[in-house]
């Protein structure tokens, strides 16, 4: 009823303090029950046309207090049963339609800039082929590179600006990023606007 096209939200990151800023957000310190109420509720919302869901923060997102900066220093297994889990869920069982990644480092990886995360696990190993987001203004001022998110695999640098393009210009004329890179990731979100509430309401109509 508002005209949203894609709502971001769930936020299935794990409950670890109840003081934590963002945990209003979250469902649970449980990753299978976070991850069968966000399946749930992504199912819901995207039954009607047009419309999607965009999980968040991708991942390990667990603090607000210097939230760009902190890195989430994590074992390979602690990231695949916890903290993981929930969004292996929404994405396999939910069908979700976007993915926001997360301002913080995992292992030293700014989320956005992370292929291991954006691409091995999300497209590879999960089947994932909607889009990926930054949250807004992940990248730049000294946080995580557009160029570089863009060729891990995170498509759509948020909310956009002269300087993110610039970044990535650079980033191709250093070879950071190929053309390649850049038309993958332009396809992905041509696709979402075309499967979109907002092209089907200015798409011309047929004679």
């Amino acid at each position: 009823s508002f005209g949203v096209s894609v709502w971001l939200a769930p936020a299935v990151n794990i409950l670890r303090n109840p003081l934590g800023g963002r945990t209003f957000e979250y469902y649970s310190e449980d990753p299978v029950l976070t991850g069968k109420l966000a399946s749930a509720l992504t199912r819901g919302v995207q039954s009607r046309p047009g419309v999607g869901v965009s999980v968040k923060h991708f991942c390990c997102n667990n603090s607000e207090d210097n939230r760009n900066g902190i890195s989430a220093n994590v074992s390979e297994r602690a990231l695949r049963e916890i903290y993981l889990r929930g969004f292996e869920a929404v994405v396999r069982e939910g069908g979700v339609k976007a993915v926001m990644t997360s301002y913080n480092r995992v292992n030293g990886v700014y989320a956005p800039n992370s292929h291991d995360l954006c691409t091995k696990v999300l497209r590879c190993e999960w089947g994932f082929d909607g889009v990926v987001m930054t949250d807004w203004d992940a990248t730049g001022m000294g946080r995580g590179s557009s160029a570089a998110a863009m060729a891990a695999g995170n498509d759509l640098i948020m909310p956009g600006s002269g300087a993110c393009k610039r970044d990535i210009l650079r980033g191709v004329r250093a070879g950071v990023i190929a053309e390649q890179d850049l038309r993958r990731c332009c396809g992905n979100v041509i696709r979402a606007i075309l499967d979109s509430a907002i092209q089907r309401e200015y798409a011309p109509s047929s004679p």
